[in-house]
């Protein structure tokens, strides 16, 4: 089992940035690829980007070139940097872990979720 513990996150107008950190415990030897969605009110939750064990990166098209994912296997823990942020941006964010294959656009082939994270971004 893992548990996955988010922090960051907040309110910043547009064109600023925020930083999220996700810290995983447990089980953390099955944790192969980690990874940051978002939900906004009355949206599915959709992939942002993912890092692999090995540095593989991947992200959604909406934040290319915005947003910087990053992993630290030593210390557990993975890393999105958000840059040029705009107001659709604005969502619960959440880390997940220990996915079970298939498309990584699909969140229910991730077996462990945080509890989120709110970011906010005014206009």
């Amino acid at each position: 089992q893992v548990q996955l513990v988010e922090s960051g996150g907040g309110s910043v107008q547009a064109g600023g940035s925020l930083s999220l950190s996700c810290t995983a415990s447990g089980d953390i030897f099955s944790i192969s690829i980690m990874g940051w969605y978002r939900q906004a009110p009355g949206s599915q939750r959709e992939l942002v980007a993912t890092a692999s064990k090995i540095g593989r990166q991947n992200y959604a098209d909406f934040v290319k070139g915005r947003f910087t994912i990053s992993r630290d296997n030593a210390k557990n823990t993975v890393y999105l940097q958000m840059n040029s942020l705009k107001p659709e941006d604005t969502a619960v964010y959440y880390c997940a872990a220990e996915f079970i294959g298939g498309m990584l656009e699909r969140a229910a082939n991730f077996r462990s979720w945080g509890r989120g994270t709110q970011v906010t971004v005014s206009s």
